[in-house]
């Protein structure tokens, strides 16, 4: 993968090309159903997709296309390289610009992303609301949604600064989470999420 500039954010040439090998690399391995795989600072991440993590981002994905049309660009468990030490996400759920456009090697590209919703998995906690968190605000993703199926609770962050971002956002599931005040035209119903 040729890294332009702009997707060049601390990730030096040498991190670029490896994190471009274990990419290639995930990409044709078979991973089991009702699983996905990523790329967290270089490790490999396995983690069990269950019904209840199905069942909030189906609700999520059901409310962009009402709000921003069927024809909305959203991506669910595809890998998306991100800055850092090599990081390539598969997002539970992603909306993109409606002119993004894949790199030479069929990619998503980090700055056509607009939304980025993770759901919380008992396994993988610690990554959604840490290194994920860091990620994407560095990858300058404007807004991102944890919905915690264990607090039953949701974390809408937007507006990124450097590593943080500076507005966090907090509903309870059954609550309303409107998401206009961090720059995405989205009022999140979330009385139908389930809790584990």
């Amino acid at each position: 993968m040729t890294v332009e500039p702009a997707d060049r954010i601390d990730m030096g040439d040498a991190e670029a090309s490896a994190l471009d090998e274990e990419l290639a690399l995930l990409e044709r391995m078979t991973i089991p159903e009702g699983f996905k795989a990523e790329i967290v600072e270089g490790a490999v991440v396995v983690s069990p997709q269950r019904n209840t993590h199905w069942d909030i981002i189906e609700l999520v994905l059901l409310q962009i296309k009402e709000v921003f049309g069927r024809r909305a660009r959203t991506k669910s468990d595809v890998l998306l390289p991100l800055p850092g030490f090599r990081n390539g996400f598969a997002p539970d759920l992603l909306k993109l610009a409606d002119d993004a456009e894949v790199d030479e090697k069929g990619r998503l590209r980090h700055r056509d992303v607009q939304f980025v919703l993770g759901v919380v998995s008992r396994e993988t906690r610690e990554n959604d609301y840490g290194t994920k968190l860091r990620t994407y605000a560095s990858a300058g993703i404007p807004v991102y949604v944890v919905a915690d199926p264990y607090s039953g609770k949701c974390h809408a962050f937007g507006h990124p600064d450097g590593e943080r971002y500076e507005s966090e956002l907090t509903a309870k599931f059954g609550d309303g989470l409107d998401l206009a005040p961090l720059g995405f035209a989205l009022c999140l119903a979330t009385e139908d999420f389930p809790q584990d």
